[in-house]
């Protein structure tokens, strides 16, 4: 149901339709009213978060001192929290949703379960990052 909307987000360009349906399965639609948080920063990261009505507004808090800063805002398409799939880190930021905003959620352990099962997903995830790296790497070293 789901694998239209995964199959737009970056980490997952080298899935099949097949391994993408896998995946998707676990995705969940969640809606959110104005004002309400999809997550906080600090908070463990629970899954990736691809929005697919509405608008949210990133914010980060650097300096315990000075107020939140806006660092962006998403809309339709756009993902959140994609590397919360991978690691074990804080989130970095807050998302707040704007308007009525409905996002669908693919939970970790539900992301992580398919990989065990699917060692094969696993292998074209990292082949997606290291393409990402060289590319990262290469701006910088152009600065």
């Amino acid at each position: 149901m789901y694998e239209d909307i995964l199959k737009k987000v970056s980490l997952f360009s080298g899935l099949s339709d097949r391994e993408l349906k896998e995946i998707a399965r676990s995705a969940q639609e969640r809606h959110y009213s104005a004002g309400t948080a999809l997550f906080h920063q600090g908070d463990t990261g629970t899954g990736l978060y691809i929005i697919t009505a509405g608008r949210v507004r990133i914010i980060q808090a650097n300096d315990p001192d000075r107020a939140e800063e806006v660092i962006g805002t998403a809309g339709p398409g756009e993902v959140l929290g994609e590397m919360a799939l991978l690691d074990d880190l804080p989130r970095s930021a807050s998302v707040i949703a704007e308007e009525e905003t409905t996002a669908i959620l693919l939970p970790i352990w539900e992301f992580r379960a398919v990989l065990r099962r699917q060692p094969e997903i696993p292998l074209k995830l990292l082949s997606v990052l290291s393409r990402r790296l060289r590319k990262a790497e290469g701006r910088l070293a152009e600065h």
